[in-house]
């Protein structure tokens, strides 16, 4: 049983009002343990902790001691993967052949980048005339915007907390992190890395908690914290946003999709139907990047649909451990009753239920987790709820098209605009339709193929501004310019 405490100012600690709340496994239903919950006392003590970091040692430390103990921290994940292997999959439940290959290692590469990259900005220089006749020489100075409090979702959550800790440590910031309540356990650890790496006390502090009336809400509302970052839902984003308004704090938002993916006649056949078993059900579709709206061109709907449920009916249960599990459960029994409502307003709606549509029978070792069947829907017209709202689970709705006209027209009526993904030979027909795609990323032939240099965020619903490389760096520091008259 796992004891997840708070880290304060260098310290592992309890919550000073002793309350605790169970961390349970998704994949069996037992507890994996206790979380000492923060509260405002608690992140107050944490955001004064990163206050003092910033007027001490890590605002005195020279930027290339800062970005060789932030390497330090990537090499620490590296040296305890199997640590972190493990507690990412107890608290998801996801297939270790996902979180091998894609949490752990992407948690520290994302240390590694900005420890790389930050160091080798440039900053803008300017020699202009004066009205005198004479020369004035501008020059940007970049500095830390102060203490960020970081707010990481339950899907990814080493990668996404260390996307965000990455550039924020890496531009001289301290940080407040809160874990989603779901996932506690490689927040905790890393706090276990910084110790072992020497990071001063205070620059990495861990509050523990839910949002309203907890954790949650007392960082976003504390007058001391400079910015917020969040991943997440929408409607949490818009809370989030209401309550920074008082002290106009900068927000970065990475919200929720309802994604399309076109698949045109033309395209790999194969590469397409498996991109698009992998687009819809990875991580039991618990990605913001995921497909849940799919349109195939007429001439092969019927036989993608086949090879589609052919590809999802292929996915195997299992223990995460196995490397053979090809899908596991969602993260709770709260968020599995949310899609199963999903499943059943579907049929209401009119829906083909081409493959799945329940919960799976596993076994009295399993039953008890939060297991839903990968799901393909057909025959809903665009305005059906299931084929507007974000469901977040392992589905799709698969329709038909014509033209590219219209499906242009139909894979952008939504509020949200994170990511789509057109499969096509037609590589001037790509082009132009990724042009005409109103979302922050489309993908070409692939999906979730990311350099991280490369801007990442989306539109609308999907989120407020660009995460990655200078990007994410330009979010979490300041440009001063200064004047000197020659």
């Amino acid at each position: 049983m796992s004891d997840r405490k708070l880290y304060i100012n260098g310290e592992f600690c309890s919550s000073s009002t002793g309350d605790t709340f169970a961390n349970i496994n998704p994949a069996t239903g037992a507890t994996n343990g206790i979380v000492h919950e923060a509260k405002a006392g608690d992140v107050d003590r944490a955001v004064q902790a990163a206050k003092a970091a910033l007027n001490g040692p890590w605002g005195t430390m020279p930027q290339a001691e800062r970005l060789k103990l932030l390497a330090a921290a990537a090499d620490g994940i590296r040296r305890r993967f199997d640590d972190f292997l493990a507690a990412e999959i107890q608290d998801t439940g996801k297939p270790v052949s996902w979180a091998s290959k894609i949490d752990i290692p992407r948690g520290a590469a994302n240390l590694q980048l900005f420890a790389d990259l930050t160091r080798n900005i440039p900053n803008e220089s300017y020699v202009s005339d004066t009205p005198d006749g004479g020369k004035a020489l501008n020059y940007a100075v970049r500095q830390p915007l102060g203490v960020v409090g970081v707010i990481c979702p339950w899907n990814l959550p080493l990668l996404l907390m260390t996307w965000k800790v990455g550039p924020a440590l890496a531009a001289g910031n301290t940080v407040v992190v809160k874990p989603s309540e779901e996932t506690p356990s490689t927040a905790t650890l890393l706090a276990e890395v910084m110790d072992e790496i020497g990071m001063p006390a205070g620059v990495y502090n861990v509050v523990h908690g839910f949002g309203p009336n907890s954790a949650g809400q007392a960082l976003v509302q504390h007058p001391d914290v400079a910015a917020i970052t969040f991943t997440g839902a929408s409607a949490t984003g818009q809370r989030i946003m209401a309550d920074a308004s008082p002290t106009l704090k900068p927000l970065s938002f990475e919200l929720g999709g309802k994604n399309p993916a076109i698949v045109f006649a033309d395209a790999d056949f194969d590469a397409a139907v498996a991109g698009t078993v992998r687009s819809a059900f990875s991580n039991c579709g618990q990605v913001c990047l995921c497909s849940e709206r799919v349109y195939v061109e007429r001439p092969i709907f019927d036989r993608f649909v086949a090879a589609l449920k052919q590809g999802a009916e292929a996915l195997k249960y299992g223990p995460p451990i196995d490397e053979s599990t090809g899908i596991g459960p969602l993260i709770s029994k709260q968020h599995r009753d949310k899609v199963v409502s999903y499943y059943e307003l579907a049929r209401a709606e009119g829906a083909t239920i081409v493959t799945g549509g329940g919960v799976p029978s596993l076994g009295e070792e399993w039953d008890a987790g939060s297991w839903v069947e990968p799901t393909i829907l057909t025959g809903l017209g665009d305005d059906a709820r299931c084929v507007r709202e974000e469901i977040f689970g392992p589905v799709c709705h698969v329709a038909p098209f014509d033209r590219e006209d219209e499906v242009i027209r139909r894979a952008n009526d939504t509020e949200y605009g994170l990511c789509a993904a057109v499969w096509t030979s037609d590589l001037q027909r790509g082009h132009r339709i990724a042009a005409a795609m109103d979302c922050g990323l489309v993908w070409l032939n692939s999906w979730f193929l990311r350099d991280l240099r490369t801007p990442f965020g989306g539109t609308g619903a999907s989120g407020i501004g660009r995460e990655g490389g200078i990007h994410s760096v330009n979010f979490y520091s300041e440009l001063k310019n200064v004047c000197v008259k020659l």
